[in-house]
């Protein structure tokens, strides 16, 4: 008798809490690799931010809640709540206070729950958003770093620089001229993050 494979071997079938979760990972494995790269593969570096920038696009959109069913996580509306708050005032000054304040939770079990929902401390994960918002505009416009750094939720442009050299082994002005330097990617994404 003959075997018919209907569909090819090694397919993963996931549902989409765990597809969540892989991507995920694979937004934090894209990070790891961005900060061991030597500064001579620049435009590895790029290829890969870009990577991670276009994986947390297509994430949000395809899994706009976080999975409810975990103890001590926020439910899903909670934190698709603090996730937009945080998105839409990430140019003010955020405090745990305000924003557990949302929900109506004190601030440790805001932090908790903040942790075990998103994976990592509220500060870090404002931090993150800010560094991804000012690696957008950096590549989409042609603003000043300390106008970016204002537009982004940073005190200054000093603290900019701090956090992003810290976050990836460069200076901004010297990513962002290595990157806007360099020929739009070969693997069909141009400076917008989007496919060309």
């Amino acid at each position: 008798m003959e075997a018919y494979v209907t569909e090819p071997v090694g397919v993963l079938r996931m549902s989409e809490e765990d597809s969540h979760t892989w991507l995920h990972h694979v937004i934090l494995l894209l990070d790891a690799a961005v900060r061991q790269i030597d500064n001579r593969e620049e435009s590895a570096k790029c290829a890969l931010i870009r990577a991670k920038s276009l994986l947390r696009k297509q994430v949000d959109l395809d899994f706009p809640e976080v999975a409810p069913d975990q103890r001590g996580r926020f439910l899903a509306w909670q934190a698709r709540k603090v996730h937009q708050y945080i998105d839409e005032h990430i140019s003010d000054t955020l405090s745990v206070s305000d924003v557990a304040a949302l929900l109506g939770l004190s601030e440790a079990h805001f932090s908790r729950s903040f942790k075990r929902t998103f994976g990592e401390p509220p500060y870090a994960f404002v931090i993150r958003r800010r560094l991804e918002r000012a690696i957008q505009y950096m590549l989409e416009t042609d603003l000043s770093l300390s106008d970016i750094a204002l537009r982004c939720g940073f005190v200054d442009q000093p603290h900019l620089c701090k956090n992003f050299r810290r976050s990836m082994g460069h200076t901004p002005a010297a990513w962002r001229r290595a990157c806007l330097t360099q020929a739009p990617m070969s693997s069909g994404v141009n400076t917008q993050g989007t496919l060309a």
